[in-house]
């Protein structure tokens, strides 16, 4: 009875022997570890976890105390997967069995690191309306007074400078509508995404025929429901950051590979999705600047002197229309933006309509 409640749990359980070797281990600890219970089964837990010692005397002292003992957000490293970041009790049932619980930590701070990314630019954008409102009467102002002094010259030199006054205002007006992102109704059709990926990678390939464009899709992946002009300019300026970032630090052999893949029972923010279209586009140039890493989708940062800081705040506000988002691991020699959006399968009979 007891090993059937253990065995539906979603916390990661084991049960060692007084030499600390695998006795017995529930589903989901088989799921994390990623090996079955008959492959580890009589395993010493050092060999499973590749040789993470600090866990072993962890383990030590509380059977020798006989004393449970918790770690908070400690890193393991098991035979078959990568790093992981996890809390675990360790609990002496005996001098021969000690019961192990361990709860992955990396997705609970991933989703936290999601939150206050989604919070953070939602604020923006208020800021960002506040602040056009404010910016965009005054220059509606200048550019009437303009043309309406322009009417009262009869220099056609003194004109040109209404000229340049007015331009320059409407400069300022698209820059600030810029900032507040897509401003349209957004469309909910079907969208291939490796259409609009084969779209991005014609135009990357005209404007930079010295970049390898490689590509690694997953054809198993349904169509998503959304705007795909939309969808194709959220990854363009993606790609496009990418490829300018390479070629402004002259990467030697520079290549851009566009992937995809599906992502199940995946939670982004606060909401959990059956299934989730993740695609990362990867890069092997300098890496992103650690003072940007926080601000990286703020509107008005770039860590190119040319640069307008608006392209990857735009594809983030157009993936949250899309209730997805987007993430960025980087260092140096790999830079990987993964573009993450909900899928609802459309049925044969919608996608043509």
């Amino acid at each position: 009875m007891h090993q059937r409640l253990l065995e539906h749990l979603t916390t990661a359980v084991l049960l060692l022997d007084g030499e600390l070797s695998v006795r017995w281990m529930n589903p989901a600890a088989e799921a994390l570890l990623a090996v079955s219970l008959s492959r580890v089964r009589g395993s010493s837990l050092d060999t499973l976890l590749g040789g993470d010692e600090s866990i072993d005397e962890v383990l030590a002292k509380a059977r020798d105390a006989f004393h449970p003992y918790t770690q908070r957000e400690a890193r393991i490293t098991p035979l078959n997967s990568d790093p992981l970041t996890v809390d675990y009790t360790v609990t002496p049932l005996s001098d021969k069995e000690l019961l192990l619980e361990v709860e992955p930590r990396d997705r609970l701070m991933q989703i936290s690191r999601e939150e206050a990314l989604t919070t953070r630019q939602e604020t923006i954008k208020i800021l960002a309306r506040g602040l056009a409102h404010e910016v965009k009467n005054p220059l509606g102002g200048i550019r009437g007074a303009a043309q309406l002094l322009e009417r009262d010259l009869d220099d056609p030199a003194l004109r040109e400078y209404t000229h340049i006054i007015v331009e320059e205002v409407d400069r300022l007006r698209d820059l600030v509508d810029s900032m507040l992102g897509p401003n349209r109704i957004l469309k909910h059709e079907s969208v291939n995404i490796h259409r609009v990926l084969e779209r991005v990678r014609t135009l990357l390939m005209a404007e930079h025929p010295d970049v390898a464009i490689n590509r690694d899709y997953d054809p198993s992946l349904p169509d998503l429901s959304g705007d795909e002009s939309q969808v194709i300019q959220a990854v363009l300026n993606v790609a496009r950051n990418a490829v300018q970032a390479m070629s402004d630090a002259q990467t030697p052999e520079p290549t851009l590979i566009l992937r995809t893949r599906a992502r199940r029972q995946f939670t982004l923010g606060a909401e959990r999705h059956r299934l989730v279209s993740e695609v990362a586009v990867i890069d092997n140039g300098p890496g992103v600047p650690d003072a940007l890493h926080e601000t990286l989708f703020y509107p008005m940062v770039s860590g190119r002197a040319e640069g307008s800081g608006l392209g990857l705040s735009i594809a983030q506000s157009i993936l949250h229309q899309h209730q997805g988002l987007i993430e960025c691991d980087s260092r140096a020699g790999h830079t990987e933006f993964r573009l993450l959006i909900p899928l609802v399968l459309i049925s044969p009979e919608k996608r043509h309509d």
